[in-house]
C-alpha cells in the first residue's frame, strides 16, 4: 500500500461564483438576441422576407386599391376568401404582418452598419499590415535581385506606390536576416468598404423615406366627365370618390389647387389594346380666391396629362388612370319637362370597350302632388354602351374600342329607384332588391343608336343624345419621393464603388546581398536567373521579394502582377522621392 499521508496538499480553487439569474435568465438571452438580429446575415434573410411578403399584395387585389373588385374576389372563394382576409392578404402593405418585417429590418440595418461604420473609421487611420513572415506562401510572388542598397530602392518602390497607403519600415540585423532587411506595406482600395456602407445606408434611408411617405402622404381618385364643367377642387377628402391617407394625415390640410378636365383623347393599336392618353387640364394652385371657385377658370394654366406624365401641382401629382365613355340621356315626361344626364359607364371588355351603368332620374316637381305617386314614376335606366356597334341578332356587341358607331342597349325601368332611401347605392348598377319586390318594374328593353329615342305607354320619352368620355384621375402626395429618389441614386453609386474598387494589399522585402555573393554573381545574371546588364561592378546588390494578396483574381492583379512587380523595381526609370518617413525598428 501506498501512505499518502506525505503528499503534499494541493490547494482546491473556489468555484467561481454562479451569475445572477438576471443576467443568466434576462440579459445574457436579451444580448444573444440582439447579435442575431443585427448580423448581416439576418439582414439579408428580412430582406429576403420583404420581398417575399410583397409578392400577395402584387398578385392579389388590394382593399386600398380597389375595394369593390377585392370584395367580389373574396366572395368568390367563400371560406378560402375568408381565412385570406384574415390574414390580411388583401391589406399586405399595411398588414401588421408586413410592418413587424419591415420595423424588423430597419433594426438589423441600423444594428449590423453601425459597429461597421466605426470599424472602417478605425482602419482608416490604421497603418498598412506589416509583411508576413513568409512572402513566399502568399498567392501572388516574385523575387528580383536589382543593383542599389535597400534603402535606396525601397525609396524607389514607395515613389512608385503613389495612390496606396504604404509605409517603409527597417529592420535591425536578426538571426533570419544578419545584415537587416527593409520592408514596404501599402494597401489600397479602402474605398471599397465605404462604398459598401454607403450603399446600406442608402438602402437604410429608402426604407425610411418610403415609410415617412406612407406616413404623411395620400392618394385620392376621382372619375370626372371631361366636358369642360366637371372639375375638383383639393380642399377636402369628400370631393374624391376614394380617399387613402397616411397615419398622420387628417385631411384638414390638404394642397390647394383646383383642376378640370376639358378633352380627353385616346389612341388603340389594331389589337384594341391602348397606345395613348391624353387629357387636357386646366389647373390654379395657391391659396388666392380663384382656388375654390370652379365656376370661373378664367386665367388658369393649361396642360397635357399623358401616361407617366403627371400634372405637377402645389407640390402633389395628378394622374390619369382610366377612362371610359359616359352616354348622356334625357328623359322627357308626360307634361313636356326634361331631365338630362350624363352617366360614366364603365367598360367591361377592355379590348372592346364595351361598358355597362345605370342612370336614375327623378320626376319634376309638381307632376305628382303625392309623394307615393312621385316614387312610383321615377325613371331607371341600366345597359351597355358600344363605341363601335356589332349585332349578334338584338344582342349588341362592341367591335372596336374607337367610338365610331356609338350604340346602347338599355332597360328601362319604372318606380321606386331608391334615391328617397338616403342609403347610398352602386352608381353603375341599380339596386337588385328593388327589382325583385316589384317596387321598380322594367318597362321596356331597347337598342338606341344617337339621337334615337323610345316613348313609353304613358308617354315618357327616353332619348340616347350622345356620350363624353369621362376619365379616373389620382392626386397622389408624397412628401418623401425626392428623399426616395435621392436614396436610390447614392445606393446605385455606393454598389458601384464597391463592385468596381479593387482591394489589394502588397509587400516587399528587400535584402542587402552579402558582398560575397554579390561577387560571386557578377557573372552576368540574377540570383533569380535572370540577366544583368553586365559583369560586377563593386556596386551594392539588393534581393527584393514581392507578394501581393486580393480576394480574387478578378478583384486583384490577375496577370498582370509580375508586370507590376518589375515595374516596381526597375531602374531605367526612378519614380520621385518618397515624402514619406522611414521607421527604423
Amino acid at each position: 500500500m501506498t501512505d499518502v499521508t506525505d503528499r503534499p496538499q494541493v490547494d482546491t480553487p473556489e468555484p467561481a461564483p454562479k451569475p445572477h439569474w438576471a443576467r443568466r435568465r434576462v440579459l445574457w438571452p436579451l444580448r444573444n438576441l440582439w447579435r442575431s438580429l443585427t448580423s448581416m446575415r439576418t439582414a439579408l434573410i428580412l430582406l429576403f422576407l420583404l420581398a417575399l411578403a410583397a409578392i400577395p399584395g402584387a398578385l392579389l387585389p388590394q382593399r386600398e386599391l380597389n375595394e369593390q373588385k377585392t370584395l367580389e374576389y373574396i366572395a368568390a372563394r367563400g371560406q378560402l376568401g375568408v381565412w385570406m382576409d384574415r390574414l390580411q392578404l388583401f391589406d399586405v402593405f399595411s398588414s401588421a404582418w408586413f410592418t413587424a418585417i419591415y420595423v424588423l429590418l430597419f433594426i438589423s440595418l441600423v444594428g449590423c452598419l453601425t459597429p461597421r461604420m466605426v470599424e472602417h473609421f478605425h482602419s482608416l487611420r490604421a497603418k498598412p499590415v506589416a509583411a508576413p513572415r513568409n512572402l513566399s506562401r502568399l498567392p501572388r510572388h516574385v523575387t528580383h535581385t536589382v543593383d542599389g542598397d535597400p534603402e535606396t530602392v525601397a525609396r524607389r518602390i514607395d515613389g512608385r506606390l503613389r495612390g496606396w497607403r504604404r509605409e517603409v519600415v527597417v529592420r535591425e540585423p536578426s538571426k533570419a536576416y544578419p545584415d537587416g532587411c527593409v520592408e514596404v506595406s501599402a494597401e489600397k482600395g479602402y474605398l471599397r468598404e465605404f462604398g459598401n456602407l454607403v450603399f446600406h445606408f442608402a438602402l437604410l434611408a429608402l426604407l425610411v423615406s418610403i415609410a415617412l411617405g406612407k406616413m404623411y402622404g395620400y392618394e385620392g381618385t376621382r372619375s370626372l366627365v371631361a366636358d369642360g364643367e366637371q372639375g375638383l377642387c383639393n380642399t377636402s377628402t369628400a370631393v374624391y370618390d376614394s380617399f387613402r391617407a397616411g397615419n398622420l394625415v387628417d385631411g384638414t390640410d390638404l394642397s390647394p389647387f383646383c383642376f378640370r378636365v376639358d378633352d380627353f383623347s385616346a389612341t388603340f393599336l389594331p389589337s384594341g389594346q391602348p397606345d395613348m392618353y391624353d387629357a387636357t387640364i386646366r389647373y390654379a394652385a395657391g391659396s388666392d380666391g380663384s382656388v375654390g371657385n370652379l365656376g370661373d377658370p378664367a386665367g388658369w394654366d393649361t396642360a397635357s396629362v399623358r401616361v407617366n406624365e403627371p400634372l405637377r401641382v402645389a407640390g402633389d401629382r395628378v394622374y390619369v388612370l382610366g377612362n371610359g365613355f359616359a352616354p348622356t340621356f334625357t328623359v322627357t315626361f308626360p307634361n313636356g319637362e326634361k331631365r338630362t344626364q350624363t352617366t360614366p359607364f364603365v367598360p367591361d371588355e377592355l379590348q372592346t370597350m364595351l361598358s355597362s351603368g345605370a342612370a336614375r332620374f327623378d320626376t319634376p316637381a309638381g307632376l305628382y302632388p303625392d309623394a307615393d305617386d312621385r316614387r312610383k314614376n321615377q325613371i331607371a335606366l341600366e345597359g351597355l354602351f358600344a363605341p363601335t356597334a356589332s349585332f349578334h341578332g338584338s344582342l349588341l356587341t362592341s367591335s372596336s374600342p374607337t367610338p365610331d358607331d356609338p350604340f346602347v342597349a338599355i332597360r328601362i325601368f319604372k318606380g321606386d329607384t331608391g334615391l328617397d332611401t338616403g342609403r347610398p347605392q352602386n352608381v353603375y348598377s341599380l339596386d337588385q332588391d328593388l327589382i325583385e319586390q316589384g317596387r321598380l318594374q322594367r318597362q321596356a328593353q331597347v337598342n338606341l343608336a344617337v339621337g334615337q329615342s323610345h316613348t313609353l305607354a304613358d308617354g315618357t320619352t327616353v332619348t340616347f343624345d350622345g356620350y363624353e368620355r369621362w376619365v379616373s384621375v389620382q392626386v397622389s402626395h408624397d412628401p418623401a419621393q425626392i428623399w426616395v429618389l435621392v436614396s436610390s441614386i447614392v445606393m446605385l453609386g455606393g454598389l458601384l464603388v464597391s463592385l468596381l474598387i479593387r482591394r489589394r494589399r502588397i509587400w516587399a522585402r528587400l535584402v542587402p546581398v552579402p558582398a560575397a555573393s554579390a561577387h560571386a554573381d557578377g557573372d552576368g545574371q540574377d540570383t533569380d536567373g535572370s540577366d544583368t546588364d553586365g559583369p560586377d561592378t563593386g556596386q551594392r546588390r539588393t534581393v527584393v521579394e514581392i507578394a501581393g494578396l486580393a480576394r480574387t483574381d478578378q478583384a486583384g492583379w490577375g496577370e498582370g502582377f509580375d508586370e507590376q512587380a518589375a515595374e516596381l523595381v526597375a531602374d531605367d526609370a526612378d519614380g520621385p522621392a518618397s515624402r514619406r518617413t522611414t521607421r527604423r525598428l
